[in-house]
């Protein structure tokens, strides 16, 4: 490991260079990791620690700037965690380049007493809102094909809204559809349709005869200026919670729910972890541990059933 001899903000550049090339994250990504580094930056001024070098920085000037962040009233402990992680991912860069420096596990997140639950669907509460659209309409058909597809494949509400009908080549018989996506980061990977959900697709598709034109998957069939356009992701939202409040489903039912569905049906069924990682997208098995809930319950169950019992 090396000295730098350049102070801490003369490395930005460099590292937002690495967020680009090593970790392949998009250009808004960077913009973000810029912006919460600058804040580290400012506070490190402010507190007459600049110009501070990689290895000079310690665990006590993480500490003073976690509890700068904590006294900033307009920040929830959520987005203080997000300048957090990108100071870690600082130090990360530095560890990467052989450069001396702090390790990156010494910045600890803020704890959130409102730890975020998985708000997830069982399957009878799935079949429940898929059947809520009218499908003696456009739009119903549509909608319908819009929680297929969700609950089929697990995307997030941007992939799905960026899905052109290009992209969906369905025959007559065809069972089986997997297209590839670029997902969040610019990650490639492939999604799959379930038969139920390809059957939807065709249905809806076939209103779509006269619009060849439109390239989006998924449009607005109102009358007026958004004619026909691509259905936007707040759009999308406010379809899922009217048909969530019509199946009587939890007032916070969104889009993610169905991706959290989706996973943990998938992972009560016995898929292992890391394959739900790679249909979820996740580049770190750590954000899909989220799903242990399930885990921990059937191991629990099984405890139940099977543990200390007489034969």
């Amino acid at each position: 490991m090396k000295k730098s001899k350049k102070p801490l903000p003369q490395h930005l550049n460099d590292f937002l260079d690495w967020l680009d090339i090593e970790r392949g994250l998009s250009s808004k990504s960077q913009e973000n990791y810029s912006r919460f580094l600058k804040k580290f930056i400012v506070w490190l001024e402010n507190n007459h620690l600049s110009p501070l070098k990689p290895h000079q920085l310690d665990s006590e000037h993480i500490w003073q700037y976690r509890v700068f962040l904590s006294r900033q009233q307009s920040l929830k402990k959520s987005t203080q965690n997000y300048y957090l992680i990108a100071l870690r991912s600082f130090l990360n860069y530095f560890a990467n380049r052989d450069i001396l420096s702090l390790p990156a596990e010494k910045v600890k997140l803020a704890k959130d007493k409102k730890d975020k639950k998985v708000h997830f669907l069982n399957l009878e509460q799935v079949n429940k809102l898929l059947s809520m659209p009218d499908i003696n309409k456009k739009s119903g058909l549509r909608d319908r094909a819009i929680l297929e597809t969700f609950f089929s494949t697990g995307l997030r509400i941007a992939e799905l809204v960026s899905l052109n009908r290009d992209q969906i080549e369905i025959k007559d018989s065809t069972q089986d559809l997997e297209i590839g996506i670029v997902g969040k980061g610019e990650h490639n990977r492939t999604i799959y349709f379930s038969s139920r959900a390809i059957e939807w697709l065709k249905k809806y598709l076939k209103t779509r005869v006269n619009d060849k034109d439109k390239k989006a998957l998924f449009i607005n069939f109102r009358t007026g200026r958004s004619s026909n356009r691509r259905l936007t992701a707040r759009s999308i939202e406010k379809i899922i919670k009217r048909y969530a409040l019509m199946a009587g489903l939890p007032f916070n039912t969104t889009p993610h729910t169905l991706r959290h569905s989706f996973a943990t049906d998938l992972l009560s069924k016995g898929v292992d972890l890391r394959l739900i990682q790679e249909f979820l997208g996740h580049r770190n098995i750590a954000t899909t541990q989220i799903y242990t809930h399930v885990t921990n319950k059937r191991l629990r169950d099984i405890h139940r059933k099977f543990h200390g019992r007489e034969e």
